[in-house]
């Protein structure tokens, strides 16, 4: 298996203190993350295109490689197809990770909470179920770039995540848009038909509008991430 000839942790820490990771292609990186952590580390699935081409590269390395996906239950009718689509396509199982039910949420918090309390919403229907599900691994892949917001502008390929206390790469932080769409064009990958209508960024159903980068992502409010990721 690939994980039989992991990177020691001594140097994969040098490498992330040093920035080597900086100079390693996002193959090399999603390769060096499966050699280190093997059934350890884990993919998180929100069905965008950045997810879609890292999921790909991802199972090319290793077929049975651990995916999930935050299930809010107020996700796009569009991106519950990506994922169906998604899993027909590799033959695999995206693991639903999801917080308390939406009625639950609104007879302990009041209804609509995404709009009384965004904060409190996401909170309660992804930090927290990410947090049970990071609890269960030693590191995790996530689709993040630098050029998506200022508050992702200094995201690292590699790097210890403080809010969760485990090993975090973002293999796409140096891609640029196009960058990821000739990757889906070159290898034929299917992706969230949102993004045909203008989605570049995709949330949830309540806070989501059509945009470029994450301008539709709780528009008309101050709110720009959901707690996932902490600026570095």
């Amino acid at each position: 298996m690939l994980w039989a000839v992991a990177m020691p942790a001594p140097a994969l820490e040098t490498l992330a203190a040093q920035h080597g990771a900086e100079h390693l292609s996002a193959l090399q990186i999603v390769q060096t993350m499966v050699e280190q952590f093997g059934p350890r580390v884990a993919l998180a699935c929100s069905f965008q295109k950045e997810e879609t081409v890292l999921l790909d590269m991802l199972l090319t390395i290793d077929p049975k490689a651990h995916v999930f996906a935050l299930d809010t239950g107020v996700l796009f009718p569009e991106t519950y197809a990506a994922w169906r689509a998604t899993e027909q396509r590799y033959g695999i199982t995206i693991e639903a990770v999801s917080g308390p039910s939406l009625g639950y949420q609104a007879a302990a918090n009041g209804d609509k909470l995404w709009e009384t309390n965004p904060n409190l919403c996401c909170a309660i229907r992804k930090v927290e179920p990410l947090t049970r599900k990071l609890a269960t691994v030693d590191a995790w892949i996530v689709g993040i770039r630098r050029d998506q917001s200022m508050t992702r502008a200094h995201a690292q390929k590699l790097a210890w995540d403080e809010s969760f206390e485990i090993w975090k790469a973002a293999p796409l932080a140096d891609w640029c848009d196009e960058c990821v769409w000739d990757y889906i064009r070159e290898h034929d990958l299917p992706t969230n038909a949102l993004h045909a209508q203008g989605y570049s960024s995709i949330g949830c159903t309540y806070c989501t509008k059509p945009g470029s980068g994450r301008e539709g992502r709780w528009a008309g409010n101050e709110k720009t991430e959901c707690g996932l990721h902490k600026p570095a």
